[in-house]
């Protein structure tokens, strides 16, 4: 069996159905979704080897899931295809305060993963291990699954990547906190976002929430700020990175261009504060055009704009 990719990601792919701002209400652009997904594509744009765990249909929107991974270089061949359940879809809408979502996602296939069905010697082998709260807050035997994944990570000595993306339609904001602080004790590398973060701890200063996940055993902490970049935490220091600015038209899957991308540079030997700098461009990019995956840089994109930063 072929060796394990670098970075291995477990989570749900959704068949994405954006409407621009501009539209006339009526169009919508499919593309391609799922927060995890994205990490990996964004990460094999940066040159990475990625892989990725779920489950997907035995629909048409499997099959471009699997046709999307294959053009990227995301090894798929871990991904397994449920006969009756389908592939989830999500849907993007965008106003002055921002994008929001809807999900058709109930029983999809991904929401059915189970840890005996966990290819642990695929996890075991990578470098790093990346999911988020979204895989665990799908169904109850996706959290488990994540979780058993956690523990073959752990003790395989591979490095857990955790970003805490809350979507409360899907659990409670106690339980929510209650198993996001529980993964964030064992992660190693932990990527929340702050508009998440403050409603998970009650905290509002970037600072503040930085140090109280440094404080619950997590060594690196890459806070996402949006329009205002980022904040790299460890127990020695913390600075905030500065953005990229550009004009914005979709902030979907910004976040996870971010993880991605700040994921690679580390392995690439980057040092944190590096790595984030790189990956405020490469989310500010992402911004540009309409859609999760479409809009996101590749390397030499990212590259170019550092060149001409000086």
């Amino acid at each position: 069996m072929a060796p394990s990719p670098d970075i291995v990601c477990l989570g749900e792919p959704l068949i994405e159905f954006n409407r621009p701002k501009e539209g006339d209400g009526r169009t919508w652009l499919q593309g391609f979704g799922g927060d995890s997904q994205n990490v990996a594509i964004a990460a094999a744009r940066q040159g990475a080897s990625t892989g990725y765990l779920t489950g997907v249909g035995q629909d048409w929107m499997g099959d471009a899931f699997l046709d999307l991974w294959k053009s990227e270089g995301v090894d798929a061949s871990r991904v397994t295809r449920h006969p009756t359940a389908p592939t989830g879809v999500s849907f993007v809408t965008h106003s002055a305060a921002g994008h929001k979502f809807d999900y058709l996602r109930k029983n999809s296939a991904a929401s059915l993963m189970t840890p005996d069905t966990l290819a642990a010697d695929y996890i075991a082998g990578a470098r790093v291990f990346h999911l988020s709260a979204i895989g665990q807050a799908i169904s109850d035997s996706a959290r488990a699954t994540c979780d058993a994944a956690i523990t073959v990570a752990r003790t395989s000595g591979v490095k857990v990547s955790y970003d805490t993306n809350l979507r409360l339609r899907l659990w409670d904001l106690d339980v929510a906190r209650k198993v996001i602080d529980a993964t964030i004790a064992r992660c190693d590398i932990a990527l929340p976002s702050l508009d998440d973060s403050q409603q998970l701890t009650g905290l509002q200063e970037p600072e503040a929430i930085a140090a109280y996940y440094l404080g619950l055993g997590a060594p690196l902490v890459a806070l996402k700020l949006g329009s205002e970049g980022s904040l790299i935490a460890t127990h020695q220091r913390q600075v905030r990175i500065p953005p990229y600015k550009v004009e914005a038209v979709d902030a979907t899957g910004a976040g996870d261009t971010f993880d991605g991308a700040f994921l690679t540079r580390l392995l690439a030997g980057d040092d944190p504060e590096t790595a984030a700098r790189y990956a405020n461009v490469a989310a500010a990019l992402s911004t540009t055009g309409y859609g999760a995956v479409t809009p996101m840089p590749h390397k030499s994109d990212v590259l170019s704009v550092l060149k001409r930063a000086g």
